[in-house]
This record gives C-alpha cells, sequence and structure tokens, in this order.
C-alpha cells in the first residue's frame, strides 16, 4: 500500500522507520498475528481534512479503516490487518478549542476531543468538576461514562461532518454509545454532562492495601458480595476489590500516595527508589451524598481497611479529587502476553452459592505459587442494585448491554510465553466453573466490548454481548446505514451489516 497523497499528518508503511512503535497497541504482546494487528498503513492526521481525505482513499481503492485512540480494546479490534488503514487520533484534536467548558443554566458541560485521555480531562476540569469514567469505580453512584453524553461529532462514510444527538437521530446516537464501537464513522468530538462538587459536599474515599492472605481475602470478598445480592443497597457507595500478583505496580493506582508509601515502607524501595511490590489485595471504596439527609455509615469503610498493610484513611475530600484517585495510571499491567476474562452476572445470590469460596481458591491457584511464571490481574466491582444509576440508566438511548448486572468481574493471567497453556487452562476451568446453566458466577455467558475475550468474530458470538436478536438487528441496520461500503468494518470484531 501507498501512502496518502495530500495527507499532512505523518504517514508510516511496514517499511518505515518507527512502524513498529506506533503499530503497537495494548493487545500486541498477544494477538498481533491471530488477530492480524499489522495495518498496511498508519496515519496520524493533524486535522479533520486528513480523516476526510483518508476515508476518500479508503473508499475508492476498497481499504477498510480502524480508528485507535487509547488503543486499549483486549482483542485488538482498534487495529486491522494488512490490507487496511490504521487512523491513530491519540495527538490530532489537542488545541484548546478541543477542550471547552461551558455552563446552561446549572448545570455544566464539557466539549472534548477523542484526543483527551481521562487523565487529561481530570486535570483540565480540576477542582470543583468530576466525572465518571467507562465502566469506572462510579459506577453505582453515577452510571457510565457514556450516559452524560449527548452529542458526538463525527465524520461520516461519506467525509461528511455531522452532529448526532438523542433526538436528531436516536438510531444511530444509539448504536454509537454501546453497539460496535468505531464502526459508525469516525468520532472527533463529544459533549457530555460534568458534576460539581458543590452538589455533593461530604464525598468520602478509601484507598486501602492488604497485604495478600486467602482469609483476609475471602472477608473482603464477602463485603462485596453481600453489597452485590442486597438490592436495597443505597447508591450513595462504590466499592471495587483488586486482587494482584507480586511486582505490579501500585504506585499506578495509589497515584498521589509515593511520599507516604516510602514513609510508612520504606522496606520496599531499593537503592533506586524502585519499589518491589509484594502480593496485594487492593479496596477502593467511595461515598456520595445525594441530598442533606444523607448521612455516611462509617462501618461500611471500616470493614474494609481494618488489617490493612497501609491506607489512605477514609478521607473527606470533593468529587474531583477523588474521581482522580481512581483513574489507572499505568500502561499497562504486566508487560507480558496475556489471557483475560471479563464476565457479568445478574446473580443476587453470590453468598449463598458459594462464590466467595470458588473465586478465592481460583485466584489462588495463581497468585500463591511462587515463581510460576503466571501473574494475576484481578478486579471485582459492584454494579447492581435497585438503586444503582448503572441500572436506573437502562432505556436511556444507548445500547450498552446488561443494565441488570449486579456485579463485575476481571480476572486475567498474564504469562511468560512458556506458560501460555498453563493460562488457557487456568481461564478455562474458570469459564467452565464460573460461567453457563451451572455457573457458580453467572448462569448467561454476559460479556463487553472493550474486554471481550474468545471468538474474534462478533457476529458468531452478538447474544454474549447483546441481550436480544432485536436490539442486534437494530444495530446491524445501523451498521448498514453508517457503512454501506464496509470501509468501517476493519476486522471481524464488528456487528454485522444488515443485508
Amino acid at each position: 500500500m501507498a501512502t496518502i497523497a495530500g495527507v499532512t499528518g505523518k504517514q508510516f508503511l511496514p517499511t518505515t522507520n518507527d512502524y513498529d512503535l506506533w503499530q503497537w497497541q495494548y493487545a500486541t504482546s498477544t494477538h498481533e498475528i491471530d488477530h492480524d494487528m499489522k495495518p498496511g498503513l498508519i496515519i496520524q492526521p493533524l486535522g479533520k481534512d486528513d480523516i476526510k481525505k483518508a476515508i476518500a482513499f479508503a473508499k475508492a481503492h476498497k481499504k477498510a479503516i480502524a480508528i485507535r485512540t487509547g488503543g486499549h480494546q483486549y482483542s485488538g479490534a482498534s487495529s486491522t490487518g494488512q490490507n487496511n488503514i490504521q487512523l491513530d487520533l491519540r495527538s490530532t484534536f489537542t488545541s484548546p478549542n478541543d477542550l471547552v467548558y461551558f455552563e446552561k443554566g446549572n448545570k455544566s458541560f464539557v466539549r472534548a476531543s477523542v484526543s483527551h485521555s481521562l487523565g487529561d480531562f481530570n486535570a483540565f476540569l480540576g477542582k470543583h468538576h468530576a466525572f465518571t469514567g467507562g465502566y469506572g469505580q462510579l459506577g453505582r453512584s453515577f452510571g457510565l461514562l457514556g450516559d452524560h453524553v449527548f452529542s458526538l461529532e463525527i465524520i461520516d462514510h461519506d467525509g461528511q461532518e455531522k452532529e448526532i444527538t438523542r433526538s436528531s437521530d436516536p438510531d444511530l446516537f444509539f448504536a454509537w454509545l454501546g453497539g460496535s464501537p468505531g464502526n459508525f464513522g469516525v468520532l472527533t468530538h463529544f459533549s457530555l454532562e460534568v458534576h460539581r462538587d458543590a452538589d455533593y459536599h461530604g464525598s468520602l474515599g478509601l484507598r486501602a492495601m492488604h497485604l495478600y492472605d486467602t482469609a483476609k481475602l475471602r472477608k473482603l470478598l464477602g463485603h462485596l458480595a453481600e453489597m452485590s445480592d442486597d438490592e436495597n443497597f443505597p447508591r450513595n457507595y462504590d466499592l471495587c476489590i483488586s486482587v494482584l500478583s507480586a511486582s505490579f505496580d501500585i504506585l499506578g493506582l495509589m497515584g498521589g500516595l509515593d511520599d507516604q508509601m516510602k514513609e510508612e515502607h520504606p522496606e520496599i524501595f531499593g537503592h533506586d527508589d524502585n519499589p518491589v511490590w509484594p502480593r496485594m489485595i487492593v479496596v477502593y471504596a467511595q461515598y456520595v451524598p445525594f441530598g442533606p439527609d444523607d448521612k455516611p455509615d462509617m462501618k461500611f469503610f471500616e470493614q474494609l481497611k481494618t488489617g490493612s498493610w497501609f491506607q489512605s484513611s477514609v478521607e473527606e475530600k470533593p468529587m474531583s479529587e477523588l474521581t482522580a484517585q481512581w483513574i489507572f495510571r499505568n500502561t499497562r499491567e504486566f508487560d507480558l502476553p496475556y489471557v483475560k476474562r471479563t464476565y457479568l452476572t445478574k446473580s443476587k445470590t453470590l453468598v449463598k452459592d458459594g462464590w466467595v469460596d470458588w473465586v478465592v481458591r481460583r485466584m489462588d491457584e495463581i497468585v500463591e505459587p511462587i515463581d510460576d511464571g503466571q501473574w494475576l490481574s484481578a478486579q471485582l466491582q459492584c454494579f447492581g442494585g435497585k438503586n444503582s444509576m448503572f441500572t436506573r440508566n437502562a432505556g436511556n438511548g444507548t445500547s450498552y448491554s446488561w443494565r441488570d448486572s449486579t456485579m463485575c468481574m476481571t480476572i486475567d493471567n498474564f504469562h511468560k510465553h512458556e506458560k501460555k497453556g498453563d493460562a488457557q487452562a487456568w481461564e478455562a476451568t474458570n469459564d467452565k466453573e464460573g460461567v453457563g446453566a451451572h455457573g457458580i458466577f453467572s448462569k448467561q455467558d454476559r460479556r463487553v466490548l472493550w474486554g471481550s475475550y474468545g471468538s474474534f468474530d462478533l457476529d458468531s458470538v452478538w447474544n454474549t454481548y447483546h441481550e436480544d436478536r432485536p436490539k442486534y438487528e437494530r444495530l446491524m441496520k445501523a451498521r448498514k446505514r453508517a457503512d454501506p461500503d464496509g470501509i468501517f468494518t476493519p476486522n471481524t470484531f464488528c456487528v454485522k451489516r444488515a443485508a
């Protein structure tokens, strides 16, 4: 493939210096070959005109375009193969006009570009304003990031600039937010509502680290399961627990606590100040008041921090500061290949069904042995209950799936190359015992697009990502309309276009 005439941004062919640097994505370590993550051309557009030229070229030469910003899709769906084009938008829209705060009435909003990371976005908001990220820490209290979006600015398959809103084009708005990301056009900017610190005085947050111990893990996950099973648990609380093998860079999770960590635990810091981390259980807990009569139950925090190795204490902080604490700032968990799983469940009987003992046993099989060539990175978070905004936002015009879910569990195995078979076998046991008609975690196979695994042919497993056939066919129709020529179909992990 040749470079595209008239494009002002940088272009990289496989024979170009630095191609490997710009070709790399999160999934490259694992899926570079089997999911064909070696695009024939990488373009770093300087603006919308470059994007339009790329679309016109793709249309004329029957190429497809994959779009990346962060490039963190677990299966490599934000990449493409040698016959196609990669648009890298990480630096395209970074001028002051690409990140603007504005107010309407008593509400606050931001128009942002896709070239800004969540960390950049949070720093821009600074004090006084907060937001919730993706499937983030504020899932119960505020819902998903996409729930707050009201305008999408795109460049379509004809190279035309369009704004999509819930009222102007409900089908495409529905499809873009949760349907088959990256396959309906090129998103350049979006506008969303952000929240004011002044509306949530008295918000509390806890970050606590426990040295890994199965009894401690069983107790903490017991609290998580009880919260998940309680349909009436108040909206005010969010809880996430991570379990990490030794050597994980904890400071990436506990940003801002470096000096305090050195003071309390100098034994883990070497002469070069690089810490050597033990196996850990990390707790993130939050309380947000939604009215003047809301008061926190401090037992919620006490049971999570008791006996911890290190903690930030339960701090009253503005929501803008708390949300900054929840952002994961590491590039990746371990610099190794992986076998990943993200499961959802709607179970309200996890405690009764013995899920806690089962998942502790499964994780301990990887965490406990020393030098087995496998490392665990697990994250378990409550999302459900009738008061949860994740649940209540169902039917809001977006297509995010499985809104009746109560918990999300990501349980990943990073491994040495020679341990790939062992890692796959371990995850296969998790699949067999945890999910399905007799699954101890979920009776239904529920997956999320960002955390995909298994088949890379989305159409063949559509029912694991979307609830029912009518919804999927609505997305298929939107795909046909938005991508009639297939230029936004860069791989098989896309909703199929209607016939």
